[in-house]
């Protein structure tokens, strides 16, 4: 990963969205798809988002992948809602064996998932499988890599603005040695969220949240990289299904706790929030290049 994000820029762009003026299209069957969509594939320059309004742009840069065995299989069944099924992923020709280490861990990272989809419908009192058929799509996962930032503090660009993911859970590793993810606490006070070697971390995101009423609550957090050094991470995005209808489960809601939510489809929801991120980085990315030493 840090062989593909020590290339040119010019290299790297290859495998990239198409830029803003052609935003507009949507290229369904092609390998590029616009940025105004949950289907984002490949790479993704400096400042081309801003998921946080009050600030002016996320200092990282990305290589996005969606669901894809190492090797394909020619019986796979891909249905509408399976979005692997809209937009394939997209792959450098160089750093040798990229794809295949890329897809290694993918995989892995997944089976860890599985495994804790089982323990969230345990937790909530649920039958064990409640969750394997409404989040089994092909889940989403990026490499990140977040130069080291040397510009004012108060210049509204830092690594990630706060948010809060939008999937059910997030799957994150990151670098040890570096911190830079900090976790906004009960308190309403930023505290940092080191990494711990051999060890993930488990983001609640926004559509478990909404499942549970907020007995499991999203994680607000964001990424302030001032290490010194360049920081490296990988989040892998546990999701629905596009087709899933999402509202607070009637075992999370009560005279006590009524719900908080209403209903929404799972897909439209994720997509609008992908698109808001975006279109506010829009301005910002046609400047990244200029923004390659942190600054």
């Amino acid at each position: 990963m840090k062989a593909f994000f020590s290339l040119p820029h010019e290299t790297k762009m290859k495998v990239g969205p198409p830029p803003p003026h052609i935003v507009a299209l949507r290229l369904i069957k092609s390998k590029i798809y616009h940025r105004q969509s949950a289907h984002v594939r490949g790479y993704e320059p400096l400042l081309d988002s801003n998921v946080d309004p009050a600030n002016r742009g996320d200092l990282y840069e990305s290589f996005v992948i969606g669901g894809e065995e190492l090797v394909p299989k020619e019986d796979v069944d891909k249905k509408v809602d399976d979005d692997s099924a809209i937009i394939e992923n997209q792959w450098p020709s160089e750093p040798a064996g990229f794809r295949e280490a890329f897809l290694n861990y993918y995989h892995a990272a997944l089976g860890v998932g599985k495994v804790l989809r089982r323990l969230f419908a345990l937790a909530l009192d649920l039958p064990e499988t409640f969750f394997d058929d409404k989040l089994k799509r092909h889940q989403i996962m990026r490499g990140l890599h977040y130069p080291p930032q040397t510009g004012p503090e108060d210049d509204g660009i830092i690594g990630i603005g706060a948010h809060s993911d939008f999937e059910c859970f997030t799957i994150l590793w990151q670098e040890p040695g570096v911190q830079a993810l900090q976790v906004l606490n009960s308190e309403k006070k930023w505290i940092n969220a080191p990494p711990i070697p051999g060890t993930l971390v488990i983001n609640i995101s926004n559509l478990l949240s909404r499942w549970t009423n907020d007995i499991f609550k999203s994680t607000v957090h964001r990424v302030i990289n001032r290490s010194g050094v360049h920081r490296y991470s990988i989040p892998l995005f546990f999701g629905t299904d596009t087709h899933v209808n999402v509202e607070p489960l009637p075992s999370c809601v009560s005279p006590e706790r009524p719900a908080k939510y209403g209903p929404i489809n799972s897909g439209e929801y994720v997509q609008k929030l992908m698109q808001e991120m975006y279109q506010r980085g829009y301005t910002a990315s046609d400047d990244a290049t200029r923004h390659d030493d942190g600054q």
